[in-house]
């Protein structure tokens, strides 16, 4: 049947962020060498992606550098070398790095824009770090990058702390508010209420609503449609879902989703078959019975990922019998 329908997720002011370096580094240290990287920052400008985050900006006094890579700490030198002179203008791609809050030494290790090939910083924290969150939101903005604000493990706290880390938020210059499924752990009517709490908490202030979803229960890609559809211009993927653990929303999958004739899906599927695939030799990531079970129990993966590591690797009722015996 030709396909003449309208589709609600086209808005062109629908932005999507590709985290499969700064995410999929979680699963290996992010010791991945500069060919891949290149090859995710070319294919993101060869398929109209509209910002790749490139790694974490994070305190190599916390993340050694002879155990971690350099997309840990996404030194401006480090940077330069992958992507060259990078242009937001003239590629159209923006650059991003998160930074954690308590793991950044981020009042001297975020340089001024001009001198950064970086265009933004995530700042992500749970509630109980929203007020160094705020502080390192002023200081970015100040320094002349976008930002986006990332309350991690929403799944995992009260409705009032919430509330009281939107309200935190809201007057910030953060551009964006981000709902986190750090554990893979949300249905789609939780991410209903989320998004029009976010909404409601951030009306008047001009921020739009993000959706970063993780697979553990195979909802990334799901969750992140109800997210669109309900209004939500800010959304994230990784190359192949490629991410800690379970794993995040497919881009290939999502650009799919948009229909915006912007999007080109070749060069994704090309990155796929060249690139992503490939690490599979080297690295485990996906909806794994043990991420299936920490995702059903509300917990952190790192139980699973420590697991996976292990001798018992695939006796999933090990694994089970013994996270539901802590809990």
């Amino acid at each position: 049947m030709p396909d003449k329908a309208p589709w609600i997720t086209y808005r062109p002011e629908l932005k999507v962020l590709d985290c499969t370096i700064r995410d999929g580094g979680l699963i290996n240290n992010h010791l991945f060498d500069d060919a891949l990287v290149r090859a995710v920052y070319e294919t993101c400008v060869a398929a109209g992606i509209d910002y790749m985050e490139i790694g974490y900006k994070n305190s190599p006094r916390l993340f050694a550098k002879d155990e971690y890579g350099p997309w840990r700490h996404c030194e401006e030198e480090d940077m330069q070398r992958v992507v060259g002179d990078h242009d937001a203008e003239a590629t159209g791609l923006k650059l991003s790095a998160m930074a954690d809050a308590e793991k950044s030494d981020w009042r001297h290790q975020i340089v001024p824009a001009e001198q950064s090939p970086l265009d933004m910083i995530r700042v992500a924290f749970y509630a109980h770090q929203v007020s160094e969150a705020v502080q390192m939101i002023e200081h970015c903005h100040e320094l002349g990058y976008e930002t986006m604000a990332n309350l991690m493990a929403v799944s995992n706290i009260t409705e009032r702390e919430i509330d009281t880390v939107l309200s935190a938020i809201a007057p910030t210059p953060a551009g964006t508010m981000v709902i986190v499924d750090s554990f893979g752990h949300l249905y789609r009517e939780q991410i209903d209420m989320l998004y029009r709490k976010y909404a409601a908490a951030m009306e008047g202030t001009g921020k739009e609503i993000g959706m970063h979803a993780h697979n553990n229960l195979q909802l990334a890609f799901a969750n992140t449609l109800e997210a669109i559809v309900l209004g939500a211009n800010r959304v994230d993927a990784t190359m192949m879902g490629l991410g800690r653990g379970a794993g995040n929303c497919p881009m290939e999958l999502l650009l799919g989703f948009l229909r915006n004739p912007k999007f080109s899906l070749r060069p994704v599927i090309q990155l796929l078959r060249d690139h992503i695939d490939p690490l599979r030799e080297t690295v485990e990531w996906g909806a794994l019975v043990p991420y299936n079970i920490t995702g059903a129990l509300n917990l952190h993966p790192r139980s699973a990922m420590q697991f996976r590591a292990g001798e018992d690797r695939d006796d999933y009722l090990k694994f089970y019998d013994q996270i539901t015996a802590d809990e």
